[in-house]
């Protein structure tokens, strides 16, 4: 049975402290490299929240992908999504690989931003500045206990809804359709790569949505359907290796997150990877 759950659109009202500095953090550090191809932004999980800030603020539809070795490795073989992770208003290293590919190529990255640690801290974000969530993805029920979890933390959080759906095409005008209602200003959609991505690509025009993350297992994690890694083995980049036991069906997606990856990085990275100033 899929789940769905609307609230009113009335929106919460809190105290906001004034963000001065928030439009200059960036700008210390407006600098992308590029893996096999793919741009990603060498920023701080600081620097990420406060431009988070500025384009909710902005009212404008932007795009946010999360980099993890597989994006890369599929962005090898699919031009749709390479060209789609191109067009992002955002890019940010979610996969300790790319920390280590990026420092391999000499264009070290100052840090990682995961999809969970960032839904955290947007949920954080929207509850304190009165801005409206939507997680869209995920299996059915999942979303809507992701939701719970996040209010149980911030009651101020407003979720505009939750729903499992499809990405598939056919579905998107119905989906875009309950979107709209919702009013989100926020839309986390988990429906694993590339599909999440280009699903907000195609659609993403037409919602006008201030901002848009495809968050991949996370609704997984933070309703606790499936263990995160304690935070010692994702340290040490061991995160794969944890979830390979904990979950062996996930082992064709594991050989292009570490040996695929590794291999195409050493083949050709040193001849696809040069830093890009904006």
């Amino acid at each position: 049975m899929i789940m769905l759950s609307l609230v009113s659109s009335r929106r919460i009202i809190v105290a906001v402290k004034p963000t001065n500095a928030s439009s200059q953090t960036l700008t210390a550090a407006q600098r992308r490299i590029a893996i096999l191809g793919v741009g990603i932004d060498d920023v701080t999980e600081a620097e990420v929240l406060a431009r988070l800030d500025d384009l909710l603020r902005s009212g404008r539809p932007h795009h946010l992908v999360t980099i993890n070795p597989e994006f890369v490795v599929e962005a090898q073989v699919n031009p749709a999504f390479r060209t789609m992770l191109a067009r992002a208003d955002l890019s940010t290293a979610d996969g300790f690989g790319i920390l280590l590919a990026a420092r391999y190529l000499g264009t070290p990255l100052r840090g990682r931003v995961t999809g969970v640690d960032l839904t955290w801290h947007l949920a954080a974000l929207c509850a304190d500045r009165g801005y409206r969530m939507f997680l869209l993805g995920a299996a059915p029920g999942v979303a809507e206990a992701t939701a719970n979890v996040l209010q149980a933390r911030y009651p101020q959080l407003v979720i505009a809804g939750t729903y499992a759906g499809s990405p598939q095409p056919r579905h998107e005008p119905f989906l875009r359709q309950m979107i709209h209602a919702a009013h989100p200003d926020v839309l986390l959609v988990a429906y694993g790569h590339p599909h999440q991505d280009l699903w907000i690509a195609r659609n993403q025009p037409l919602l006008q949505v201030p901002l848009a993350v495809g968050v991949g297992g996370t609704f997984d994690y933070i309703s606790g359907r499936v263990p995160r890694a304690p935070a010692a083995i994702r340290r040490v980049g061991m995160e794969w290796a944890y979830r390979l036991v904990r979950q062996p069906q996930r082992w064709r997606r594991i050989i292009n997150a570490v040996p695929r990856f590794v291999w195409l990085v050493l083949r050709y990275g040193r001849h696809a990877a040069s830093p890009t100033l904006y």
